[in-house]
């Protein structure tokens, strides 16, 4: 078998509902498989996964046993040559793996591939490419130096700043929303490292492998949608972990200094403080637009009566994406997206190519169940329900 998706699921949903989606859709020409991992959700996701998607090898935890084990639990049941750990809140373009895979192919000392990734308001993650946080790439990133001297060698590392964010070339560390590699290599290094419950287990495992001498990269021809924090809610719990993964990865592969020891523990209090702010749903106020992107005429009235808004149509017959004219035209724009009939490379691309704040965006779900999205990524996304 080529290739085994893994996705590991924490009460999303909805989230899970349009990955595996995206995913079947990418999968098309593929030997391969989706084993989807439940780490014991309360929300009714095993549920939908075996009414939606019979096909897909579901494993049900009994507990939530913390990112790395339930991929450990799901690489092991993996038959592909390759493995993709991806989360639950992405969704993939119908050609990514076949890129991905291409490349993957090319390379004589593959160690984990990782995509470039954008949030729900189509803006580019700098995560998606970063630098091995050493004690002194961590101090750039804490005190924001990074933002002070941006493409500056001393000061860039954290977020790769050698590479541009379409360029394609050697990093060191991948985010675990998106990892793609041989299974054997994720074997040999471990796995993930089950002493770390989340939040360091993709450093780790990315500096696990270079130390192996394999070349980690940043591949920028395919994009992913990352909606992020969809699995955690940034509260007191949030920070806590945060402070244990960071602490774990020190422990484990760097000698510090009591004083640095010391000086990092604020630090890593800061930074979390500052992500359980940020996580903090942010709500937009005001009146906006609503322009539906689809081929399906009838779905505006049932988004109208929904939204309680008008609903623009925008026949995508004509086969260009073109924003129409609209009054007042200061508004702020949703853009509802038809996932029905517009492949999910063309909603990805609209995203890119739209980013800034005027444009929110929604993607209608398959069997036009729900709308899903986020406005940016420190907040949890939206998910409006659709009568059927």
């Amino acid at each position: 078998m080529q290739l085994s998706v893994i996705i590991l699921n924490y009460n999303v949903r909805h989230f899970l509902e349009l990955c595996v989606s995206s995913v079947e859709a990418a999968l098309v020409d593929f030997d391969s498989e989706i084993i989807v991992i439940d780490n014991n959700s309360s929300d009714d996701s095993c549920q939908m996964m075996k009414e939606r998607f019979p096909e897909v090898q579901l494993i049900e935890n009994k507990e939530n046993s913390g990112f790395p084990k339930g991929n450990n639990i799901g690489v092991a049941k993996a038959k592909g040559k390759y493995i993709c750990i991806l989360n639950p809140d992405t969704v993939v373009a119908e050609d990514t793996f076949v890129k991905v895979l291409a490349f993957a192919e090319r390379q004589k000392n593959l160690g984990i591939i990782g995509v470039k990734l954008i949030d729900g308001a189509g803006k580019f993650l700098p995560e998606s490419k970063r630098g091995t946080p050493t004690p002194w790439v961590a101090f750039t990133k804490i005190t924001a130096l990074y933002k002070l001297f941006p493409n500056t060698t001393l000061f860039d590392r954290y977020y790769a700043g050698h590479l541009a964010k379409n360029q394609t070339g050697e990093v060191e560390i991948l985010v675990g929303a998106f990892m793609v590699m041989e299974k054997q290599l994720y074997l040999d290094v471990g796995g993930f490292d089950e002493d770390c419950f989340m939040y360091s287990d993709d450093i780790d495992l990315s500096y696990m492998v270079l130390q192996k001498r394999k070349s980690n990269y940043y591949f920028h021809e395919t994009t992913v949608i990352h909606y992020k924090g969809e699995s955690t809610v940034k509260d007191s719990t949030y920070m806590k972990r945060f402070q244990e993964a960071m602490n774990f990865f020190y422990k484990k592969h760097f000698k510090v200094s009591v004083l640095f020891s010391i000086f990092m523990k604020i630090g890593i209090l800061f930074f979390s403080v500052i992500k359980m702010f940020q996580g903090k749903r942010i709500v937009q106020k005001g009146k906006k637009h609503f322009v539906l992107y689809s081929k399906n005429n009838s779905l505006v009235n049932k988004l109208a009566n929904v939204l309680q808004k008008k609903v623009v149509f925008h026949d995508l017959n004509t086969e260009k994406m073109e924003l129409p004219s609209l009054t007042p035209p200061e508004l702020p724009i949703e853009i509802l997206l038809d996932a029905n009939t517009i492949p999910f490379k063309k909603c990805i691309a609209f995203m890119e190519i739209l980013k800034n704040k005027r444009f929110t965006f929604k993607i209608v779900s398959k069997e036009n169940e729900f709308l899903i999205g986020s406005d940016n990524s420190n907040e949890r996304g939206t998910v409006v329900k659709i009568d059927v």
